[in-house]
């Protein structure tokens, strides 16, 4: 199993808090078969299957990043981010929850601000194929 841990600007650790994004609630993991992804509070998981491809993405507005997971109204994505700088776009076959605890609101992509995102693109390349 591959552990990826979040990457924390010092601002983004006082937002996330009240949401229980820490150091200590905030990761993502890949295993032969799933990529699991933990933000605080939310969950999202997928089979490695599912995973359409991934790119590297940033800077990030301050406002739309900052705090619990947020929803693109663009596409119902979902962005975790702890930091504005640079992030891993990976993209679904099928869309997922994550946002909403009852699972009718779906995924079609995730935005996550690993701390090594170039070894997480690497890592779901390799066990995805």
């Amino acid at each position: 199993m591959s552990r990826f841990e979040f990457r924390f600007a010092p601002v983004y650790l006082a937002a996330g808090l009240p949401f229980g994004v820490t150091p200590a609630t905030a990761h993502v993991e890949a295993d032969e078969g799933e990529l699991r992804v933990r933000f605080g509070l939310w969950w999202l998981h997928t089979p490695l299957t599912n995973i359409a491809g991934t790119e590297v993405t940033g800077p990030f507005g301050l406002l739309r990043t900052l705090g619990p997971a947020h929803l693109s109204l663009a596409d119902n994505g979902i962005t975790f981010a702890t930091n504005g700088d640079r992030g891993l776009c990976i993209r679904l076959h099928d869309p997922v929850p994550a946002i909403e605890p009852l699972g009718r609101l779906r995924h079609p992509g995730l935005t996550v601000t690993v701390a090594d995102v170039a070894a997480l693109a690497a890592a779901l390349a390799a066990r995805a194929a």
